[in-house]
């Protein structure tokens, strides 16, 4: 460091790049101890996820307290696409912040919850710990092909509820406006579930609020930035990086899905994926901490 200015800062996307999307949690080891030497060391970072912040502190807070968290770590949650915020310190979980102007009305998230218990319960589950966003997650007893052939279904029934209700919404290449001619909501399928959320809700997002977080916190911002994800969506944090001045290379732990031209850096392993290839960045940016690794460019 120099300075006392973190080498990096590190936004971070959960299921793929840090939680094995089979199992739903830290399944390399490594990834923990890296993360807490990173945070040890100065370094901020973020869980810029559409997780909840339950699932953050169920199946990642643990670790990294287990791991030695210190006090002077600067770690956060951002959690439902930054609808939800809370630090993260050796006592766990610190206090919750919900931006309720960005939560989906109530009398879709009961149409959901109702649909997903008549027609769909035995490949998803409706997840009770989000406080903005709607989620279904495919059953873990269930398999990838099996949620994929199902899910499509799911997403169209998802957006009837949307029209019976009077609300906007966009899904794929479908746009409804609401009476206003306002598209408040959106469909996001994903590899595991389906998330039904507010348009104004992003990768981008979390990433403002990070540096609105940091910026309160009073200490050094990185003036460098390395983000990490396995979805074309993850790219918006680096985008708003990018756009907002900051040195930024992206981390796609899934390429499969198609890299698209961008005007910042792209690294992906050419044949390590999800948290394999997590862990291994992870490694490398240790490395560079300890002055072992000059660069921590691996390419296709």
């Amino acid at each position: 460091m120099t300075d006392n200015l973190p080498i990096l800062g590190l936004l971070l996307d959960v299921d793929g790049p840090i939680a094995s999307p089979v199992s739903r949690s830290i399944a390399i080891p490594s990834i923990a101890s890296d993360l807490v030497e990173l945070a040890n060391s100065g370094i901020p970072i973020a869980f810029n996820t559409g997780r909840s912040d339950a699932f953050i502190r169920e199946q990642v807070v643990p670790h990294l307290v287990a791991g030695g968290l210190g006090d002077a770590a600067r770690v956060w949650a951002v959690c439902e696409k930054g609808a939800v915020t809370a630090r993260i310190t050796p006592a766990g979980m610190g206090d919750i912040d919900v931006d309720a102007t960005l939560a989906m009305p109530k009398q879709y998230c009961d149409a959901i919850r109702e649909l997903v218990k008549s027609s769909y319960s035995d490949v998803v589950f409706y997840d009770e710990t989000k406080r903005a966003m709607v989620s279904v997650e495919q059953l873990v007893s269930v398999s990838a092909e099996d949620f994929a052939a199902r899910r499509g279904n799911f997403d169209a029934d998802a957006a009837r509820a949307f029209e019976r209700l009077g609300l906007g919404y966009e899904w794929d290449a479908v746009r409804r406006p609401d009476a206003s001619g306002a598209v408040p909501y959106r469909i996001d399928p994903t590899i595991i579930s389906t998330d039904i959320e507010s348009v104004r809700l992003g990768k981008d997002l979390g990433a403002e609020k990070l540096l609105a977080l940091l910026k309160a916190d009073g200490g050094p911002i990185p003036t460098a930035w390395r983000t990490l994800g396995d979805s074309r969506t993850d790219y918006a944090m680096a985008d708003w990086l990018h756009a907002h001045g900051f040195n930024v290379a992206h981390v796609d732990v899934r390429p499969a899905d198609g890299v698209p031209a961008t005007p910042y850096p792209v690294r992906h392993h050419p044949t390590l994926i999800h948290d394999d290839a997590g862990a291994l960045y992870l490694g490398r940016w240790v490395g560079m901490l300890r002055g072992n690794e000059s660069d921590d460019a691996i390419v296709a």
